[in-house]
């Protein structure tokens, strides 16, 4: 489950009350409480959004539902608990993350005003359009071989690219719009390599868990020369803080 202190959620900062919980060292549901007993003050700052979170299969569990708070809700649902060490020792931990998020955030507004970065973006698109051409291909392939489930080689191959060449230091609704031109440069390399192994693999008629295999081990053997950078870039700050799960 994602423990992530400030998240982009439709192009503004937020962070869930689960995470929150767990850096205020609180219970979830005490949080919640709190900002639907106030629930007209926390609006006064704006919409108060919601999400659920699915526990990934190894954590099992019951999905989590937390609202998403913007920066002013978040730091009044900390006026509204006692402030000892720990409570205290936190806020600070979240100010300097939302203050880190808005640096992250105007930096690759920044970067989208670069003439060379904007024709890099557009050259990737393309060369992207052509590998989603080929993994369509590979799909239609896979399928006629037998695979049910071919259609999931869109997102998997994705993932596989994006894990082999960056360190995430948190999630964007498009990674790429957060790649600066050497990163761009890099998964349009990447998109190449792929399409080309696909279509390789299917010229040779090998089995199609083969191809992917080959294009996943193409992939990281470029990766290894180039070497994995952090996303959004170092220069930046600091990571993300990543809150840890509180002891039962």
């Amino acid at each position: 489950m994602k423990t992530d202190l400030v998240v982009v959620c439709d192009k503004e900062l937020r962070a869930g009350t689960h995470v929150l919980s767990l850096g205020f060292k609180t219970e979830h549901r005490a949080l919640r409480k709190l900002v639907i007993k106030y629930k007209s003050e926390f609006e006064e700052f704006g919409v108060i959004a919601s999400q659920v979170q699915k526990p990934t299969s190894k954590e099992g569990g019951r999905p989590i539902e937390e609202f998403l708070l913007n920066e002013n809700q978040a730091m009044y649902l900390g006026t509204l608990l006692t402030n000892n060490e720990a409570v205290r020792s936190f806020k600070r931990k979240m100010v300097a993350e939302f203050s880190r998020m808005k640096r992250v955030l105007q930096s690759l507004a920044s970067q989208k005003q670069n003439a060379e970065w904007l024709e890099k973006r557009n050259t990737g698109k393309i060369t992207r359009r052509q590998e989603t051409d080929s993994i369509k291909d590979f799909v239609d392939y896979a399928t006629k071989q037998g695979s049910g489930s071919a259609g999931k080689y869109y997102m998997n191959i994705s993932k596989m690219q994006n894990k082999a060449l960056f360190v995430l230091l948190q999630e964007f609704p498009s990674l790429r719009d957060a790649l600066n031109l050497s990163q761009l440069s890099m998964a349009e390399c990447a998109d190449r390599i792929v399409s080309r192994a696909l279509r390789e693999g299917m010229d040779k008629m090998m089995a199609y868990k083969e191809i992917y295999q080959h294009a996943k081990k193409q992939v990281e053997t470029f990766a290894e020369i180039v070497g994995k950078t952090v996303v959004p870039a170092a220069t930046l700050g600091i990571g993300s803080v990543e809150v840890p799960l509180l002891e039962e």
